[in-house]
């Protein structure tokens, strides 16, 4: 049926001349016979005025957490009636939106009254921004021409109940998508739905957490076997560093998926780490592309990518993070001990980026402080225990780094005027990375990237751009 998944950002439906945009590529899509599943994110910024506005009813605020839901009131129905000039079907439209405020509300002023903010009440106001955004996006397309249908997220994505970073159930999601959303396509129909939201087998709303728009979008592509998955989002692609601390960034043509995933977790904003495992388990490659720039080729995704003449794909940061060194002479090498040292840090529920070890101490990383007080005291109880803030991790990624001669003395010579606090490498062989001070991160970016692409494999990065823009600052 040829189908794709297209995932669409914050920043791709955030007005109503973004959604013009999105529309317009959809339509694209459709014109060369392709057949899309339509995800959309919540308008920019609406998430987090939903957080501000929780946080203020969970605080006795009612008038304050009223007003931010007022004023989101107003910008979603002025992006409706910019969007959606037919008379009666604007009115429709904007009715919805109201009666989904109307909705919003009430659940802020019973927040008010009992000024507990659980994760289960948290899901339920964030989600409206992604259900209100699917609905304007639905009628937006519709009146451009587009059959599109609006499809509710939470009847297909069922998840665990771990609110806030709930699990989906992929079995059950694959048989609800299949059910679902392949009717509308054979009869001709673009589905539209809100990603980021679920809800578990009690009906009740749940969120694949921060970034989870791209989760929804794969989990969707895997469950139908779409022969792509699209990110639309408002970069280019995957960059070799990010263009705002290296200008002359360049943007990564082809990738494979393990490279990927080692740059959206280690701190690469594009993708959201997850969104990798469902396309890996079905082998479906993943474009990252601009809604801005709908004719750029983005970054293709895939198994296996084809051999890179230059030693790194890409440079990511991962910046305040905390250092972690815990000491004792006498129970490192003893049986269990590391055992329960990670014990504290599951019971905290607090993931941990890089561990290295001596032969009396152990030194890792973490990105939260929610509970380094208590994880601290933990420690404590079986060894010494310091911590520092204020870090950076630099990781770079590129194919077969292990097996590359000289490669770390060509990193750390690159650095050389900057101290380096961590180092690891470990079994990867598609990563290297180390711990600096937060304050050094850029001028250490930068540096890696002057020595490491001046001279660009043209198979694998988008030369060309480089090249134009070299030209285009000489005019």
């Amino acid at each position: 049926m040829n189908l794709v998944v297209m995932k669409f950002g914050g920043t791709s439906v955030e007005d109503a001349a973004a959604i013009d945009r999105t529309a317009a590529i959809v339509a694209g899509r459709v014109a060369k016979g392709k057949n899309p599943v339509v995800v959309v994110s919540a308008m920019a910024r609406v998430t987090d005025q939903l957080l501000r506005a929780a946080a203020a009813a969970s605080e006795g605020d009612r008038a304050g957490a009223l007003a931010i839901s007022s004023r989101l009131r107003a910008r979603h129905r002025d992006t409706a009636a910019d969007l959606v000039k037919g008379t009666s079907e604007c009115a429709v439209l904007v009715c919805t939106i109201d009666q989904k405020f109307d909705a919003l509300d009430e659940v802020l002023r019973g927040l008010a009254a009992i000024r507990e903010l659980t994760p289960r009440i948290s899901d339920l106001i964030v989600s409206y921004g992604e259900r209100l955004s699917g609905q304007i996006v639905t009628a937006a397309f519709r009146e451009r021409g587009i059959e599109a249908a609006h499809v509710d997220a939470r009847e297909i994505v069922i998840t665990d109940s771990q609110f806030q970073k709930a699990a989906p159930l992929d079995d059950v999601i694959e048989k609800k998508a299949q059910e679902k959303l392949l009717p509308l396509v054979r009869a001709g129909k673009v589905p539209v739905m809100g990603g980021f939201i679920g809800s578990n087998e009690a009906g009740q709303t749940t969120t694949l957490g921060r970034g989870g728009s791209d989760y929804t979008g794969a989990l969707l592509g895997g469950a139908i076997e779409s022969e792509a998955i699209e990110i639309w989002t408002d970069v280019d692609g995957i960059m070799t560093a990010d263009p705002r601390v290296c200008p002359d960034a360049l943007r990564v043509k082809v990738i494979s998926f393990e490279e990927a995933a080692e740059l959206a977790y280690f701190g690469a904003k594009v993708l959201h780490p997850a969104t990798i495992l469902p396309a890996v388990k079905k082998n479906i490659p993943v474009y990252v592309l601009n809604s801005r720039n709908a004719a750029c080729e983005g970054t293709r995704i895939i198994s296996v990518a084809p051999h890179c003449k230059s030693p790194f794909k890409s440079i990511a940061i991962k910046k305040k993070l905390t250092i972690i060194d815990i000491v004792a002479s006498r129970m490192l090498m003893s049986h269990g001990y590391l055992s329960q040292m990670f014990a504290v840090f599951d019971k905290h529920k607090c993931p941990v980026d890089m561990v290295s070890t001596s032969e009396v101490s152990v030194s890792l990383t973490v990105d939260s402080n929610a509970s380094l007080p208590e994880i601290a005291a933990d420690l404590r109880a079986m060894a010494d225990v310091t911590y520092e803030g204020r870090k950076a991790l630099i990781c770079m990624v590129g194919e077969d780094i292990r097996g590359q001669n000289g490669i770390a003395a060509q990193v750390f010579n690159a650095i050389r005027h900057i101290n380096v606090r961590m180092i690891s490498q470990g079994a990867s062989e598609i990563n290297m990375s180390f711990m600096i001070e937060e304050d050094d991160a850029d001028e250490a970016v930068r540096s890696l990237h002057a020595a490491f692409f001046k001279d660009p494999d043209a198979l694998v990065f988008d030369v060309a751009a480089r090249k134009q823009l070299t030209a285009d600052s000489t005019q």
